[in-house]
């Protein structure tokens, strides 16, 4: 078979991977604290060709670690996360880390995050509130305050510049290597009655999204002439006895 129809059909793939995780990070565009994935192909060499002929590779997926815009809401319990680190919340494998700061308190005064999941202290326990003692002040330490009394602190976690991360529930990823709890707040910190938003640029995806259309089209067309080449050749030279 022509090198042609390989090198076409590792495209197709590749753009297809590419064109999910652009959809997922366009569909989630309002979603607070949101993270963009990203996809990073490589060059395949064809081992068995006396040239040298280059494939697409499947792709790999990240998640960027770039923060988004943070805007005012008011809200006692809404907090940003200033800085590279995260929100612990618990979940039935492990703890799992999210920038989604729209928090929640229960009837009981359970501190959770808007998907329902425990917040938790650097310790990695439940915060439990007072809910008879009103909205809680937060500091930019994580500590909070009902009236004079400290209630709690809300645990914030870096991750190791090498560690991989994935997705995990959501609006929630994991880390490959266990998260530090912050211990030094010059750089980071909670900003009460803020939320980030979302890290994905609107035209930049769009953009992205028709340039991924356009690239698949060709693709598709080099298939066909591929395919009608050979099936031209097949008829010139006919059967070989």
């Amino acid at each position: 078979m022509q090198n042609g129809l390989y090198v076409a059909l590792s495209s197709q793939i590749a753009l297809e991977k590419r064109l999910t995780t652009t959809a997922q990070n366009v569909a989630n565009m309002a979603t607070a604290g949101y993270r963009a994935e990203e996809t990073k192909f490589t060059a395949l060499l064809a081992q068995a060709s006396k040239g040298a002929v280059a494939f697409a590779s499947a792709g790999d997926t990240y998640i960027s670690r770039v923060s988004g815009p943070i805007a005012k809401t008011d809200s006692p319990l809404d907090v940003a996360v200033q800085g590279e680190a995260w929100l612990a919340v618990g979940a039935p494998g492990g703890p799992v880390y999210t920038r989604d700061g729209r928090l929640t308190m229960d009837a009981t005064g359970r501190l959770t995050d808007i998907s329902g999941r425990p917040v938790l202290d650097p310790g990695g326990g439940p915060l439990l509130l007072d809910p008879q003692q009103g909205p809680p002040t937060i500091g930019r330490d994580g500590t909070i305050h009902q009236g004079v009394n400290q209630v709690g602190a809300i645990g914030l976690f870096t991750f190791d510049p090498k560690a991989a991360i994935r997705r995990a529930g959501p609006n929630a990823v994991s880390p490959s290597l266990p998260a530090r709890p912050v211990q030094d707040f010059t750089r980071i910190g909670l900003t009460q009655g803020h939320l980030e938003g979302s890290n994905v640029n609107p035209i930049l995806e769009m953009t992205k999204l028709i340039t991924i259309q356009r690239a698949f089209e060709s693709a598709a067309n080099l298939t066909q002439q591929s395919e009608s080449t050979l099936q031209d050749a097949i008829k010139t030279l006919g059967p070989q006895g």
